[in-house]
């Protein structure tokens, strides 16, 4: 490892590498090409990664990061530290990372040679960050260019879904237009501003407006702009066409904006130039145009709400992103993916769902897609208390359907949530065997019996784990959606030893 980075660098005299391998902070380093030359135990720890199989990979071989979202390649091209950046990233087995990441450039004869990067994983900040502004779940991290998305936050294993993300990322090199269509939640706005990173327009600006949320008398002008004159009180002021010039613009819900505007779409993608309101000269536009529908676009066509050229014009690339309820698997994957969200915003150790939930989810419509399940999954863990699994008694009763009432019912009420689990309580045990369960009445005997089974059933779910992968804890970590410490911790609190298993 050492020869490597030397050599690559041409370091030889510089004694540092022992103190970056003891440091406490994550630290990776790579050459100019972007390949990573350096690895400490410390991130070996954050990313759960073995460095043996990291060293000598590029680094987007080790995380879903490409040009556009890699701090380190971007301080590689741009030759600028990036300092205290909150950044969430996906290693290439999976896991999902929340750290505040630091990049310098390293220098030698003026050229940029690599670049080291400190990462500080959320977990182990200390108190003296807690005065930063906290990591909002809604804010993202951003790119500094109206976005907060890039393929690497798209999460989905389903096949349609990964052939609608293919198309997505084949199509961002491309000027044409593209229409996204999807169910209300499923991400269309996600994809959009993945589309424009991932291709050749990601340095400029990405606007996206929603067509069904602008009246009508003013969509025109914030559209295409106004020229002073053109109305009482109008000004000369830039629309959204001009304000995106370069870069990209996302028209949601396009087939609601009004007949008499799609004709002026249509001018502007035959012609490739706008005219403000009120205005006398043509403005030439260089823009690439990102289009949704939520609803069947055939339909739209029937019934007139879209104008059949225009169509044609805006769905050059026809891209169908799949609700949640035909994904398979999807339900999982997002949920744990959004147990960890929240595990990180909110301070809590929730490591999974259990079985009935994820049955109840499997079954349920998603009428809004995943951005409905994220919500649930934020509100649950919102009001869950010392429990580790999301049970049916933490769901808000509003969630399930008229035909889950039944569940819910019984969901509502601790002691009479999931047969089975009263069947392994201690109480249940003693009456069968016909010897006395408690000597106090039954109903004050279950929170103790509930509690006492919430920490049997995490237990087993560790040991289950760890026997799965055979002592590796941090695979058995990723089995169970937690950190590789906070395995560790509670291996220790249940006196599992790694050399057993």
């Amino acid at each position: 490892m050492n020869i490597e980075l030397d050599q690559s660098l041409n370091l030889v005299d510089i004694d540092f590498l022992s103190v970056l391998s003891a440091f406490d902070e994550g630290v990776v380093i790579a050459d100019k090409s972007g390949r990573i030359v350096f690895y400490n135990q410390t991130q070996a720890q954050i990313d759960d990664l073995e460095p043996d199989y990291v060293i000598g990979k590029s680094v987007p071989e080790v995380y879903s990061l490409d040009q556009n979202s890699s701090m380190i390649l971007r301080c590689i091209t741009g030759g600028q530290p990036i300092l205290g950046e909150l950044f969430v990233y996906r290693t290439c087995r999976g896991k999902l990372v929340n750290a505040v990441n630091s990049v310098f450039p390293l220098m030698q004869h003026g050229l940029v040679t690599g670049a080291i990067c400190f990462i500080k994983d959320y977990y182990l900040l200390d108190k003296k960050i807690s005065a930063t502004p906290a990591f909002s779940p809604y804010e993202g991290h951003g790119y500094g260019n109206g976005t907060r998305f890039t393929f690497a936050d798209i999460i989905g294993d389903d096949e349609k879904f990964l052939q609608s993300v293919k198309e997505a990322r084949l199509t961002a090199d491309s000027p044409s237009p593209v229409m996204l269509y999807g169910e209300t939640g499923t991400g269309k706005e996600m994809f959009a501003q993945s589309i424009h990173n991932h291709g050749p327009r990601h340095a400029s600006r990405f606007i996206g407006i929603n067509c069904a949320a602008i009246p009508e008398n003013l969509l025109e002008g914030l559209l295409f702009g106004t020229s002073k004159g053109a109305f009482t009180g109008a000004v000369n002021k830039a629309g959204i066409f001009e304000q995106a010039h370069g870069g990209t613009l996302f028209l949601d819900e396009v087939d609601s904006m009004p007949l008499n505007l799609q004709t002026k779409l249509l001018r502007f993608l035959q012609e490739r130039k706008i005219r403000r309101v009120g205005g006398s000269t043509d403005i030439k536009i260089d823009v690439k145009i990102i289009s949704s529908v939520s609803n069947n676009p055939q339909q739209a066509l029937q019934e007139g709400q879209i104008r059949m050229d225009l169509f044609y014009r805006l769905a050059v690339v026809f891209i169908p992103i799949p609700p949640l309820r035909e994904l398979k698997n999807g339900v999982e994957a997002l949920s744990r993916h959004f147990i960890y969200k929240y595990n990180l915003v909110l301070g809590k150790s929730v490591i999974g769902v259990s079985e009935k939930v994820i049955d109840i989810f499997r079954r349920y419509h998603w009428p809004g897609n995943v951005r409905e399940l994220e919500h649930l999954i934020e509100g649950t863990m919102n009001v869950i208390e010392a429990e580790d699994i999301i049970r049916m008694h933490n769901l808000p009763r509003h969630f399930l359907p008229p035909e889950f009432t039944l569940l819910t019912e019984e969901a509502s009420n601790p002691a009479l949530n999931n047969r089975a689990d009263a069947e392994n309580a201690p109480e249940f045990r003693g009456a069968q065997s016909g010897q006395p369960a408690t000597d106090e009445p039954h109903i004050r005997a279950v929170p103790e019996s509930l509690l006492g089974l919430q920490k049997t059933r995490e237990k087993e779910l560790i040991n289950i784990a760890l026997v799965k992968s055979a002592g590796n804890v941090s695979r058995a970590a990723r089995k169970l959606s937690i950190s590789r410490q906070l395995l560790h911790y509670k291996m220790k609190k249940y006196g599992l030893a790694r050399g057993s298993y």
